[in-house]
């Protein structure tokens, strides 16, 4: 009895296994994350920061359960973002072997340092919104960025 032959989507150049819900999984989540933070930032953001004290009407806002949520918002987008690059390092995922590795790794570690450069020459008082919400936070971010790059390391061959 012989062994059934590999179809070409289940095998890359490198030999090997690809697998498709994990390509599909990582995909959804960093879209999820991306929709996420565009969601907050362009409807949500102006609600949750909206102070009684300035004496004008309450903007109007659709997604009043995310105004709520406040900074947390960002943790559940970045957190989505950033899940789906840790699976996508695994080695059934062609971004987790030969030149996808590499990518990623240095993909991610020069958006990590250009995040952490860029915030601290803006000096958090720039036009950047999400630096600007993010204050202090934007150092734990670059450095996240730069521990993903250190997932994607421990897979390099």
């Amino acid at each position: 009895m012989s062994k059934p032959r590999a179809t070409a989507l289940d095998r890359s150049m490198s030999g090997y296994h690809t697998s498709w819900r994990r390509v599909a999984v990582v995909a959804v989540l960093i879209a999820l994350g991306i929709a996420w933070l565009a969601v907050y930032t362009n409807y949500a953001m102006d609600h949750a920061l909206w102070s009684k004290d300035l004496g004008t009407a309450e903007p109007s806002n659709p997604l009043p359960w995310m105004a709520k949520l406040k900074m947390w918002n960002y943790l559940i987008g970045f957190g989505l973002i950033f899940a789906g690059l840790w699976i996508s390092a695994d080695k059934s995922t062609p971004a987790g072997r030969g030149r996808g590795v590499v990518i990623g790794m240095v993909g991610c570690l020069l958006v990590g340092l250009v995040w952490i450069v860029v915030f601290y020459l803006a000096g958090g008082n720039g036009n950047i919104p999400v630096m600007n919400q993010l204050g202090q936070w934007n150092l734990g971010l670059g450095m996240a960025l730069v521990a993903t790059a250190f997932a994607f390391a421990t897979k390099w061959e």
